[in-house]
């Protein structure tokens, strides 16, 4: 007689890295049914059942690959094996999840071929950065020699003012 722990929980074999990974599992019961203890067996059903899942998912979305003569399996046969297994329920929240998707996926070409999309060659954007980073290092050029002209200028008024009250001190010496 066989044991059930046995049929609802195979063990380990070389085929474990075909499995979700156990964290993402235990993440996603948390978050479901945060006040409830799951136990490790159950944990591992539930991980069993997700995978079981995903390969029916995969194996029936490769089937209506193959029948229309193509070699990549896209969300349209993955849809469509959701119904064809009698999962219908799960179809519209799928077509969301995918919107949601594209929705990323385009927002990502967009800020990707922003660049692209201006139309101006590379080498003129390039030519335009030099001539921007130039013209940078000759406004900081010209604010260095006016800060040493300033520098300068309070100097040379010090020494003036300098000679100035040594020359009164020695007038007034003169009068003692």
């Amino acid at each position: 007689m066989s044991d059930p722990h046995d049929e609802l929980c195979p063990p380990n074999q070389e085929d474990d890295e075909l499995t979700l990974p156990r964290a993402s599992i235990n993440k996603i019961i948390k978050e479901l049914v945060p006040s409830i203890r799951v136990a490790n067996e159950s944990r591992e059903l539930i991980l069993n059942c997700c995978t079981e899942f995903i390969h029916l998912i995969s194996s029936e979305a490769n089937e209506v690959c193959n029948q229309r003569n193509k070699k990549t399996i896209n969300a349209e046969h993955v849809l469509e094996a959701l119904d064809r297994l009698g999962f219908k329920d799960y179809k519209q929240e799928a077509e969301a999840v995918l919107n949601d998707c594209k929705q990323v996926a385009a927002k990502r070409r967009r800020q990707s071929t922003r660049l692209e999309n201006l139309g101006i060659p590379e080498e003129e954007l390039l030519r335009q950065q030099q001539e921007l980073f130039a013209r940078a290092r000759e406004e900081q050029a010209a604010a260095e020699q006016q800060q040493w002209y300033s520098v300068q200028t309070a100097t040379l008024q010090n020494a003036e003012l300098f000679q100035k009250q040594m020359s009164h001190d020695e007038d007034d010496s003169d009068e003692y």
